[in-house]
């Protein structure tokens, strides 16, 4: 009996701790950061779209129950969801893609992973992991193409380059692009996860054995990025919330991020 009730404990504890935190599904509103470059998110779990006259990319589709929220906020800003021509991600963790198989069936959109994530993606998580984190399982979708560090993408003039940033997985992808503002070229970097996740080993890590030396790499990529515009995976990583109060529409007005 005491077996079982700490078994229970343990297991209670567990979902507890992977609890999804209440600013992951909470609606915010979308709106424009620069350019033909938007959010289009919930209040934590960052999406972006970049519209162009030939469809657009979303960057990020989230959680399962994320894709009406961003299809909502797509179309209040008054783009058509179904004109969503390229899907990409941060990386493979559920917070960030476990809407993609989702909006791939409605869109018919092309799926650019990071080769390194590619697997993950496809297999729905990864094989085998000794952490049982509720981020690592997600609906498995398919990969059009496998990209590697510094491939671009691009769609109706608007160019994005995908630079390998892992540790936080393997494939963990932070994004640059150039936006055009009001006659400046504005550089936006939207960063994946740099950060440490519990659980994590980075030494001696018979799973992933290069973490360490992944996150050394990815701290430099970082720094040597120029950027006028820090966004990233999560709205918190950059100040979402407080920036977007400071948001200012009218012309000439000082852009807060």
């Amino acid at each position: 009996m005491k077996t079982l009730l700490l078994i229970f404990v343990l297991t209670a504890s567990a979902v507890a701790a992977f609890a999804e935190p209440a600013e992951w599904t909470e609606p915010f509103p979308p709106h424009r950061i620069a350019g033909n470059l938007y959010y289009v998110g919930s209040k934590d779990l960052a999406s972006y779209l970049v519209a162009t006259p030939e469809g657009h990319i979303l960057i990020n589709s989230s959680l399962e129950t994320s894709v009406p929220l961003i299809r909502a906020s797509i179309e209040e800003l008054g783009f058509r969801f179904t004109d969503v021509k390229i899907l990409l991600i941060s990386h493979a963790h559920s917070d960030h893609c476990a809407g993609s198989a989702e909006i791939l069936k409605l869109t018919k959109a092309q799926y650019c992973v990071m080769a390194e994530d590619a697997e993950a993606v496809e297999n729905g998580g990864p094989k085998r992991s000794r952490l049982m984190a509720s981020y690592l399982q997600f609906p498995p979708a398919k990969v059009d193409r496998r990209l590697k560090d510094g491939e671009a993408v691009s769609l109706g003039g608007s160019t994005l380059t995908a630079r390998r940033t892992p540790g936080h997985t393997p494939g963990c992808t932070t994004w640059t692009m150039e936006v055009e503002d009001a006659g400046r070229t504005l550089k936006a970097v939207i960063i994946g996860s740099p950060n440490v996740n519990p659980g994590y080993r980075l030494v001696n890590n018979e799973e992933y054995p290069n973490m360490g030396t992944d996150y050394e790499q990815t701290f430099a990529v970082l720094k040597g990025l120029s950027v006028d515009l820090f966004l990233g995976a999560h709205g918190a990583c950059y100040g979402m919330i407080e920036k977007h109060a400071q948001l200012d529409q009218t012309e000439g007005a000082r852009n807060p991020f």
